[in-house]
């Protein structure tokens, strides 16, 4: 198949945004598992040729969208994996931040939640991009371990760990039932203060 006029016409960057986008708005309204490469091309408006250049498969496209996610949610936890402000203070605004990213990337990570359990491509993919933020989590608790005494009297005979992997899996479920409108974590003042009482109980207070 040749490539569409409009696609001679686009950069390299225009067209693979096209194609996430695409994908992006499709799940708005269509499960993953019932999308195909051709429904993605037609709705990004490029050829068949152009979409298999930037992406091997709706997979692959699915992926850049939520390591995507996945980048802001560590930038909006930056305050309190660098220590760089009051812990209880900067959770909150991280948590608050994870909050908006799962609301703005509601249809995506949405589908990666969904989906993740019954594909092992899916699978892979999210539980290693979860550990990226179990491993961040570890790191700052034995950070605090080491500078903060109440910390480490704390948690001194705490698998960290699996405390870490506990905690950041509690927010991927509660922020996937906030996504889902599920209540009461519709309510995102619900949904933070929870979250941040759950934190800051099991490692401050």
């Amino acid at each position: 198949m040749t490539a569409r006029r409009d696609d001679a016409q686009q950069s390299g960057t225009e067209l693979r945004e096209r194609i996430l986008d695409a994908l992006a708005e499709l799940l708005r309204n269509h499960s993953f598992d019932a999308l195909s490469v051709a429904e993605i091309i037609t709705a990004a408006n490029v050829s068949r040729a152009s979409f298999y250049f930037y992406f091997a498969g709706k997979h692959a496209v699915l992926a850049e969208l939520v390591r995507r996610a996945v980048g802001a949610g560590h930038e909006a936890a930056q305050p309190w994996v660098q220590a760089t402000a009051d812990p209880r203070e900067s959770l909150r605004a991280g948590i608050e931040g994870g909050a908006e990213l799962w609301q703005s990337n509601a249809a995506v990570l949405r589908a990666i939640v969904e989906s993740w359990g019954s594909d092992p491509q899916l699978r892979d993919l999210w539980l290693a991009q979860m550990a990226t933020f179990t491993d961040a989590t570890i790191a700052r608790i034995e950070t605090d371990r080491q500078t903060n005494p109440a910390v480490a009297a704390r948690l001194e005979d705490v698998d960290v760990p699996a405390l870490a992997a506990t905690l950041t899996w509690t927010g991927e479920r509660l922020y996937y039932l906030a996504a889902c409108g599920v209540p009461p974590f519709d309510n995102r003042k619900v949904l933070v203060d929870t979250l941040t009482h759950l934190w800051v109980s099991a490692l401050y207070d």
